[in-house]
C-alpha cells in the first residue's frame, strides 16, 4: 500500500482551512467601525453574519455529496473561491456604501465557503485517522473555534492603520493563499488504509474504531438516530450561541463586572472554546461519543441552574468557561459519532445535513435569549428554559443507546 502523503500533514491542511474560515467568528470586530463610517444601524449589521451561518449550513448540507464524489481537493478550492470572493465582495461594498452587496457577498458567497470549507477536511481526516478519529476531527475543527483570537487584532490593526474596505482585500488575499496551499495537500487515503501499513499489529486493531454501519447520506437521514444527533448538536449549539451573544451584557448585569473586564472574559471563552474542541474530541476516543454527548449535557444541566444564583465574578466567568467547552466540544465530537453509527462512506454529506442544526440554532439561540430579556428585563428566565431544554439533549442522549445497542447486536450477530 503506497502513501505518498503525511497524514499529520494532511490534518495540519484542514486546520489551516478552518483557521482561515473561522474567521467569521470575528464579525463583531466590524460591527463598531460600519455603524459609525456608514451610518448602519445594528440590526442591519449583525444580520450579515446571521446570513453567514445560514449559508453555512445550507452550503453544507447541500455540498455533502459534492465532498464525497469529488474528493477533499476539489472541495477546497471551491470552499476557498467562495470565501476570498465573499471577502473581496464585502469590500467593494463598504467602499460603495451598498449594505445588500455586503449581504451578498459576505453573507451568501462567503457563508457558501464557510460551509464547504467546513465539512471539507472533516471526513477525509476520520479515514486517515482510524485509530485516532475524535482527536483528528476535533483538531480541525479547533482550528475555528481559535480563529477569531487571532484575525480579531489583525482586523483591528489593518482598519486602524488603512480601511474598512483594506482590511477586506487584505484579509481575502491572505485567506486566499492560506486555503489554497491547504486545499492542494488534501487527499483521501488509499482504500484499506492504516497508519502501520498493511500489517496492523492487534493493539491497533484495537485501538481503531468499529463503524457500526455503512449508509450513504440518503439512507442515513431516514433512521431515528441521524434525527437524534441533529436534536442534540441543535440543543448544544442554540443555548451556546445564545450565552456567547450576550456574554458580555450578562456578565456586567450579572455580576457587576467593568465593561473591560466582561470583555475579557469574553476572549477567554475564545480560547476555552477552541480548547474545548480538542480535549473533548480527544476524550471521547477514550470513553465513547454516546458518554461524551451525555457528559456535556448532565454538566450544562448544572452549570446553567446555577448560573442565575451566582454573583461573584471569578466564579461565573469559570462557569461560562465550562459551558464553552462543552458548546466547542459538541462541534467537534459530531463527526467522530457520525463515522461510528453511519460509517465513513458518505460521512461528509451526513455531516453536511446534521450541520443544518447549526443554521437552525444560530438564528433560534440569539432570537429566544434576547427576545425573552426585552420581555423579563433578566436573563433568568432564559437559563431556566436552557436548562429545560438540556434535560431533553439528555434523554435524547440516552435514547440514541438503545439504537446503537440494536446495532451492536446485529454486527455480533
Amino acid at each position: 500500500m503506497e502513501v505518498n502523503k503525511n497524514r499529520w500533514l494532511i490534518a495540519c491542511s484542514g486546520v489551516g482551512i478552518h483557521i482561515s474560515i473561522g474567521s467569521v467568528y470575528a464579525w463583531s470586530v466590524f460591527t463598531g467601525p460600519l455603524q459609525e463610517e456608514l451610518g448602519w444601524s445594528l440590526s442591519d449589521v449583525s444580520l450579515t453574519f446571521s446570513l453567514a451561518i445560514l449559508f453555512l449550513g445550507l452550503s453544507a448540507a447541500f455540498m455533502g455529496h459534492f465532498v464525497e464524489k469529488y474528493g477533499p481537493r476539489a472541495s477546497g478550492i471551491i470552499s476557498t473561491t467562495f470565501f476570498a470572493a465573499g471577502m473581496v465582495t464585502a469590500g467593494y461594498a463598504v467602499q460603495i456604501e451598498s449594505l445588500w452587496l455586503l449581504y451578498l457577498g459576505y453573507g451568501v458567497l462567503g457563508g457558501i465557503g464557510l460551509g464547504i470549507g467546513y465539512i471539507t477536511p472533516v471526513s477525509t481526516l476520520v479515514k486517515w485517522f482510524p485509530d485516532r478519529r475524535g482527536m483528528a476531527t476535533g483538531l480541525a475543527i479547533m482550528g475555528f473555534g481559535f480563529a477569531a483570537m487571532i484575525a480579531s487584532p489583525a482586523m483591528e490593526y489593518l482598519m486602524t492603520t488603512y480601511s474598512i474596505p483594506a482590511t477586506f482585500y487584505i484579509l481575502a488575499a491572505v485567506y486566499f493563499v492560506v486555503m489554497i496551499v491547504s486545499s492542494l495537500y488534501l487527499e483521501k487515503p488509499p482504500e484499506g488504509y492504516h497508519p502501520k501499513g498493511d500489517r496492523i499489529d492487534k493493539e491497533e486493531k484495537d485501538k481503531a474504531v468499529k463503524d457500526l454501519a455503512q449508509l450513504t447520506a440518503n439512507e442515513a437521514v431516514k433512521t431515528r438516530r441521524f434525527y437524534f444527533l441533529w436534536i442534540m448538536l441543535f440543543i448544544n449549539v442554540t443555548c451556546g450561541i445564545a450565552i456567547l451573544n450576550v456574554a458580555s451584557p450578562m456578565s456586567v448585569e450579572m455580576t457587576g463586572l467593568s465593561a473591560a473586564a466582561a470583555a475579557l472574559v469574553v476572549g477567554i471563552m475564545g480560547v476555552f472554546n477552541g480548547a474545548g474542541r480538542l480535549a473533548w474530541a480527544s476524550v471521547s476516543d477514550y470513553i465513547g461519543r454516546p458518554n461524551v454527548y451525555t457528559l456535556f449535557f448532565a454538566i450544562q444541566i448544572v452549570m446553567f441552574a446555577v448560573l442565575p444564583l451566582v454573583s461573584n465574578p471569578i466564579l461565573f466567568a469559570v462557569i461560562l468557561f465550562v459551558i464553552m467547552t462543552c458548546y466547542g466540544g459538541g462541534f467537534a465530537s459530531i463527526p467522530a459519532y457520525i463515522g461510528d453509527i453511519f460509517g465513513t462512506k458518505q460521512l461528509g454529506a451526513i455531516h453536511g445535513y446534521i450541520l443544518t442544526a447549526w443554521s437552525a440554532a444560530g438564528l433560534a439561540g440569539p432570537l429566544i435569549i434576547s427576545r425573552i430579556y426585552e420581555a423579563t428585563s433578566s436573563y433568568t428566565m432564559t437559563l431556566y428554559i436552557f436548562v429545560a431544554m438540556f434535560v431533553v439533549a439528555l434523554v435524547v442522549s440516552l435514547l440514541i443507546r438503545t439504537d446503537i445497542k440494536k446495532l451492536k447486536d446485529r454486527a455480533n450477530a
